[in-house]
C-alpha cells in the first residue's frame, strides 16, 4: 500500500466553531450543496417557513397574506412546490365558497428542515470567517509602524 504524498493530502480542517466541527479548507469550501435552488427563492422560502410554522396548512388567502403575494405570484410558487413534492394543494368549498387549503409534505418538511440546516452551517462561516478576518486586522494595527526590537 502506497502513502499518500503530502500534496495528495486534503489540506488539514481549521478551529472547531461552536458547533464542535471542524470546517474544511481548500477548494469547494464554501461550496453549500443543502442549498437548494427551489427553496432558496425569496418567496418560495416564505411560503416553505409559513407552511412549517402551520402544520395542518393554511388557506390560499391566508399564505397569501403573510408571504404579500399577489393571487398569479404564489399559484405559481406553489406550482413549483408541488412539482417538487414539497407541498400539497386541496381545493374544496366551504359554505358554498370554494377554498384552496396549502399544507407542507413530510418530504418537504425534511428537505426544508435540512436546507436550515444548510443555511445555518452558511451563518457560522461567515461569521467564523468575519471574526477571523477583524483579528488579523486587529493585530495587524498593533504592530503598524512597529519593528522588531
Amino acid at each position: 500500500m502506497q502513502k499518500d504524498s503530502p500534496s495528495s493530502r486534503p489540506p488539514p480542517a481549521g478551529p472547531p466553531t461552536a458547533g464542535g466541527h471542524r470546517p474544511q479548507v481548500g477548494p469547494g469550501r464554501f461550496a453549500y450543496d443543502g442549498l437548494e435552488r427551489v427553496i432558496h427563492e425569496k418567496a418560495r422560502l416564505g411560503i416553505m417557513t409559513s407552511l412549517v410554522a402551520h402544520p395542518d396548512g393554511l388557506l390560499f388567502v391566508d399564505l397569501k397574506e403573510l408571504c404579500a403575494l399577489t393571487d398569479g405570484n404564489l399559484n405559481r410558487h406553489l406550482q413549483v412546490l408541488r412539482e417538487a413534492g414539497l407541498v400539497e394543494v386541496w381545493k374544496g368549498y366551504r359554505r358554498n365558497r370554494p377554498q384552496t387549503m396549502c399544507r407542507i409534505t413530510p418530504q418537504g418538511r425534511s428537505r426544508f428542515l435540512e436546507y436550515v440546516g444548510a443555511l445555518e452551517k452558511v451563518v457560522a462561516d461567515a461569521a467564523q470567517a468575519a471574526q477571523a478576518h477583524a483579528a488579523e486586522r486587529s493585530a495587524k494595527r498593533l504592530l503598524n509602524g512597529v519593528s522588531p526590537a
